[in-house]
């Protein structure tokens, strides 16, 4: 070797942009889903730049230190003004990858080129297609489901009509559109009758449990349907369903291969504030719920609800990664309840839980996460 010639660079490690906070009402269990990932990443592989996303909608780099987006008890973290001066531009056209960072006084400035987001928003305005729009006009890769797959799964109506169309079951339910309970009560509340009770009343559009209200008597359910309305104009009232509440984690395949299923997970609800799995039971460690990864089913049960983990996930287009949630019946029959295309990634979220009881450890789903994102084709999807 010529001991004038330089040494060679080192290859450029590929930098991925972890995206978290946003305007919907999962605001912080974002920050934690954040803060798991930042912490589980290979920094020896990987080049980190943290973006947050204020409640108002403004982009800022932020800390990519895992500690200041933990939840340590009292107040939950989120992304404020306060956070970070520097504010971020995304790529203006797909001939310019590079971020730009404005702060006060000074000349804009290059952060440089992404090569891959980790979108880890939850609800809407990051969930629902939005985002993904958003990273499709500027031409960069993502982790995740696409466009129509992130909107189809965000609102729980419509991923109902495609599961059906894709002859996959799924409970009884009805849809309160957009002013329909304002205008004819008493209508709203004979269609629901016929569900029976008890009924679980939901915005259409939210996750996390947000805004979810059991009514066991329909003397109840004009407080819950205004409890779902503060989250979406649009209202979904679902059936009980009488069975476990299993849920399978879901992988895109390598090179237009099949979706890779976990062992399926098992929630058991004892007494909680508000009867069900909800978002101080997900994320506060409030009430007796215990996750059982992986569950103790028939072997013949599992293969059902792998498979139509695997069915609902190319049912709705999904790429990269989703939960699927089920119910299993005492006769054994599955039924479909819901995909989440973005799941949490919390240190108490089934997602990461259900792959390690598969496997598959942390840091190496957020590493297949990344190779997924990094070989799919930019483009609308």
């Amino acid at each position: 070797m010529d001991a004038n010639q330089p040494p060679t660079p080192a290859p450029r490690r590929t930098r991925v942009a972890v995206v978290f906070g946003g305007r919907s009402g999962e605001h912080s269990v974002s920050c934690i889903t954040a803060a798991a990932v930042l912490r589980a990443i290979d920094r020896d592989r990987f080049d980190v730049l943290a973006l947050g996303i204020t409640r108002s909608g403004r982009w800022l780099a932020v800390s990519d230190e895992p500690a200041r987006w933990e939840h340590h008890g009292g107040d939950l973290p989120e992304v404020t003004d306060e956070a970070s001066s520097t504010e971020v531009v995304l790529p203006r056209s797909t001939d310019d990858a590079e971020l730009l960072a404005l702060e006060p006084g000074a000349v804009p400035r290059s952060l440089g080129p992404v090569d891959v987001v980790l979108p880890l928003l939850h609800g809407p305005y990051g969930e629902d297609g939005t985002v993904q729009g958003l990273l499709e006009v500027a031409g960069v890769r993502y982790a995740g489901a696409g466009v129509l797959a992130s909107a189809v799964g965000m609102d729980k109506h419509y991923m109902k009509i495609v599961l059906s169309g894709h002859g996959i079951p799924v409970g009884p339910y009805v849809v309160l559109g957009p002013g329909q309970w304002e205008q004819d009560q008493e209508a709203c509340t004979r269609s629901v009758d016929g569900l029976g009770t008890p009924v679980f009343v939901k915005p259409a559009r939210a996750g996390s449990s947000l805004g979810i209200t059991k009514v066991d008597d329909l003397a109840d359910l004009p407080a819950a349907v205004r409890a779902a309305q503060e989250h979406d104009p649009k209202v979904l009232v679902e059936a009980a369903i009488v069975g476990r509440e299993i849920e399978c984690a879901v992988l895109g395949g390598r090179d237009g291969a099949a979706p890779r299923t976990s062992l399926p997970g098992e929630i058991a609800v004892g007494a909680t504030e508000n009867g069900f799995y909800d978002f101080g039971s997900k994320y506060l460690g409030e009430g007796e719920v215990r996750l059982h990864c992986p569950a103790e089913l028939p072997a013949a049960v599992v293969d059902r609800v792998r498979e139509l983990a695997a069915r609902t996930f190319q049912a709705v287009g999904c790429e990269g990664l989703a939960r699927v949630d089920t119910f299993v019946t005492g006769d054994g029959q599955v039924l479909v309840n819901e995909i989440n295309t973005m799941p949490g990634f919390t240190p108490v979220s089934m997602y990461p839980m259900l792959w390690a009881a598969s496997g598959l450890g942390f840091t190496e789903l957020v590493d297949e996460l990344i190779a997924l994102a990094l070989e799919r084709p930019t483009g609308l999807r």
